[in-house]
């Protein structure tokens, strides 16, 4: 990834003096190039099927790095979509249609079904773990079966995901994440899924999967809601953007889930009174009800399909799992220079992105004219207050990289830039 940094009151003094006599200080991008660029990649993809291969490849050629105008960039990331759905909707049909995923050793088997008409945007989509835990292999499997059964959402896919384990830990483990994003995927190739609205719930095991995931996969969620789970050492400052919903029996001592419940009752309130547009929560214990909540629980599904995610948010609050991520929203840090507990706070003011707390000493910027005007400086404030400006220059290369991440055309982004946060 390329980057440009500049001394900030040199650069302002510059703009002022040239804004005067009319000048740009920045070139941004030449329209003749720009449209040159769109021609060169429109002819190269159809000679090319956009396998991971020549998905990789394109970097490689002389119109990735081309600067593209606001327009033409968008004409780019529809050409670059299409001929990637189209050539994973060959790779993955034959996993699909077996309805099992595998990665490495693993293998997880998935049931769904669909409720209501679709709706013009694409279908919602529920994906619901179920209990058991650190069991035979048989218990799972009636635990599985049993979740195929509790919840049916008005509108969308309802899908149940075996377990690739039969640890206590089979939802939270790092495979976990791998797995959903081939999930998500799938649905959106094959059952025309509305990607930000993706939601995931739990019980039992799963509802401890709940805890642990929708934190660390909240880019990816529109809500979550946990059913009679425990948190262990999960955190719920990353839930900031999403819908998070907790459903807990009363009398579900065991564990201590029901205190842990009020726990995060009062962690999401405090989060929320310091951030008044986040952190949409609802916490039920429900009286009388031991682990077992008689289905109860499933005013959750209604109270989730209210949401939609918000995947460019203009505040963005990341805390490092166990399972490291590189990409949270529209931030990356590099996995090998991450740690758990790293915590980056990071919002918009305008065309500057202001870092208020950075654990992670160098990030890249993943930015889209849905964030923010790619036609203007960027300026980045370190948590030191120093101030760097930037051009954040829209190629095909970008794009390419954010599709070969995460097949997700919201969530695409144009622009990168590294950023220094160590002074």
């Amino acid at each position: 990834m390329s980057s440009s940094r500049f001394r900030a009151p040199a650069i302002i003094a510059t703009i002022s003096l040239l804004s005067i006599f009319g000048f740009e200080p920045f070139a941004w991008a030449d329209d003749a190039e720009s449209a040159s660029a769109v021609q060169s990649l429109a002819h190269w993809l159809s000679q090319h099927p956009l396998n991971d291969e020549n998905l990789q490849s394109i970097a490689e050629q002389s119109f990735a790095s081309t600067s593209l105008s606001k327009t033409d960039a968008e004409k780019t990331e529809e050409l670059l979509w299409k001929a990637r759905v189209n050539a994973l909707k060959d790779s993955h049909k034959a996993e699909f249609d077996s309805r099992k995923l595998t990665i490495g050793d693993l293998e997880m088997p998935f049931w769904y079904q669909v409720f209501g008409d679709r709706p013009e945007s694409g279908r919602s989509l529920f994906i619901s773990m179920h209990g058991g835990g650190g069991a035979p292999a048989a218990v799972n499997d009636q635990q599985y079966e049993n979740q195929k059964q509790l919840y049916q959402p008005a509108e969308g896919i309802y899908l149940v995901p075996r377990a690739a384990t039969n640890t206590w830990d089979l939802w939270h483990q790092s495979h976990i994440d791998d797995f959903f994003d081939r999930l998500i995927a799938d649905m959106i190739l094959f059952e025309d899924v509305n990607p930000d609205r993706v939601f995931i719930l739990g019980y039992s095991a799963g509802g401890d999967g709940v805890y642990q995931l929708a934190p660390r996969m909240a880019d990816r969620l529109a809500a979550a809601s946990m059913m009679a789970g425990h948190p262990n050492e999960a955190l719920p400052d990353g839930l900031r953007n999403i819908g998070f919903t907790i459903h807990m029996g009363a009398n579900d001592a065991a564990y201590n889930r029901n205190s842990r419940a009020e726990e995060w009752r009062n962690k999401l309130v405090a989060l929320k009174e310091s951030d008044k547009d986040a952190y949409v929560h609802e916490v039920k214990l429900h009286p009388g009800r031991g682990h077992w909540m008689n289905l109860e629980d499933a005013v959750a599904v209604p109270w989730m399909a209210r949401f939609t995610r918000n995947v460019w948010p203009q505040k963005v609050v990341w805390v490092q799992d166990d399972v490291i991520h590189s990409r949270f929203y529209w931030i990356a840090s590099a996995a090998d220079e991450s740690k758990a507990g790293d915590r980056i706070v990071a919002q918009l003011k305008g065309n500057t992105v202001v870092f208020e707390h950075s654990d992670a000493k160098k990030v890249t910027l993943l930015l889209s004219d849905r964030l923010l005007n790619l036609d203007e400086v960027v300026a980045v404030e370190s948590p030191t207050h120093k101030l760097s400006e930037h051009k954040a220059t829209r190629t095909i290369m970008a794009q390419a990289t954010s599709l070969s991440n995460r097949l997700d055309r919201p969530s695409m982004y144009s622009a990168t830039f590294d950023v220094s946060l160590s002074e």
